[in-house]
């Protein structure tokens, strides 16, 4: 018998998604990938570099449990000069990848029934880690034709004395928008602490990205070197905190990641102080990729009312031809040999769309589109 913790746990479909797709291409069939959240490019030589150089000096051992002082040091100072915000080391826990960063927060700030607010649509795993340790996620449905916007108001309304915290995510999985700064502030305002997920940060096209920590110290921030930096594989996050919650979060780590990878670590200290050109060498193709998407998405049918600026999503609205997220994209993928996530995947209020990524090649993307053009005309004659 598994536990009910483990047994009511959501599925993340887009990995459902991509598993019966590698299946499929197992089979030798050709499948094109827009399912996926994953860069499509080589982590920049630098930090490669870097990371061998440790492994050849011998840097293979266990580091400090909150992380090298020295890749603390360079977070501190790209958050000075990208956000002119002045943060510390002893603020800054190092993890393997984010998600452990997520999970040491919620361990420390929730207890049964405490609640978090959360946007609808979210990343799909939010709702998943807060009931974890037996909160509960208060969804607030954002819209398309307002740009996926959370407002002042409608957080307001949700908020008890459970509310441990609001958490946002800008720019946004799925949606890839960004939040803007005036609603930042309101939300800042509301003096519960913001968690703000700044995975995406580097990834921006229009406009500029905003750390929470612009507006108010009463927050946690979480982010790491998986998107901007091409390294998804490296397993490398970081978790920005108020000092009082330092400790606490340190005795989890020791006992259940011990540390961050040592050589790793060493990685993301290059990555924050040399690649800074490789960034802007993804970006600018990202969003010819970006702007390519939107133009062929509306021209075949779906809906983008709101042109999203960063990350690498676009959510399609297919509400005229499916209300049927979930059976729709595995039926696109079983007919067009195209993956897609449906909206599904992201809450309640994402059904009726589906999210396309274009951490892919632009060959790639063409192909993918054409076969979704083509299999949209056979099954809905339109």
């Amino acid at each position: 018998m598994t536990t009910k913790r483990a047994s009511e746990i959501l599925p993340f479909i887009v990995m459902d998604v991509l598993e019966k797709a590698q299946e499929m291409q197992r089979r030798g069939e050709d499948i094109i990938h827009l399912e996926v959240g994953e860069p499509d490019f080589d982590t920049p030589e630098c930090i490669r570099e870097a990371c061998c150089r440790a492994m050849r000096s011998g840097e293979t051992h266990y580091t400090h449990s909150l992380g090298l002082l020295e890749l603390r040091e360079a977070i501190c100072e790209h958050y000075f000069n990208k956000y002119n915000v002045t943060i510390s080391p002893d603020q800054i826990v190092v993890t393997s990848g984010t998600s452990p960063a997520m999970l040491v927060l919620f361990a420390v700030i929730l207890e049964n029934y405490d609640e978090i607010i959360i946007s609808d649509p979210h990343y799909a795993c939010y709702p998943n880690f807060i009931r974890f340790f037996e909160g509960n996620p208060v969804c607030v449905n954002v819209y398309e034709e307002e740009g996926f916007q959370y407002t002042f108001e409608a957080i307001k309304e949700k908020m008890t004395n459970r509310t441990k915290g609001i958490l946002i995510n800008s720019p946004s999985n799925p949606t890839g928008n960004l939040l803007q700064p005036d609603r930042m502030a309101e939300i800042a305002s509301l003096g519960v602490p913001v968690i703000s997920d700044e995975i995406y940060h580097g990834l921006v096209y229009d406009n500029k990205e905003h750390s929470i920590l612009e507006f108010t110290d009463n927050a946690f921030v979480l982010n790491g070197f998986s998107k901007a930096y091409a390294m998804t594989g490296w397993r490398l996050g970081y978790l920005i905190t108020p000092k009082q919650y330092i400790r606490p979060i340190q005795k989890l780590l020791q006992n259940l990641f011990i540390s961050a990878n040592s050589f790793v670590q060493r990685g993301g200290i290059a990555a924050l102080r040399e690649a800074g050109s490789d960034v802007i060498r993804m970006r600018n193709i990202y969003n010819e990729r970006r702007k390519f998407l939107i133009k062929r998405l509306r021209e075949i049918g779906l809906g983008v009312k709101v042109e999203p600026t960063g990350a690498f999503y676009v959510l399609g609205n297919i509400k005229s031809f499916s209300q049927d997220s979930y059976k729709t994209a595995f039926d696109i993928l079983e007919k067009a040999r195209v993956g897609v996530t449906p909206g599904i995947d992201f809450g309640k209020n994402c059904e009726g769309y589906l999210r396309f990524s274009y951490a892919n090649s632009l060959e790639n993307i063409k192909e993918g589109i054409n076969r979704l053009e083509k299999y949209i005309k056979e099954t809905y004659n339109v």
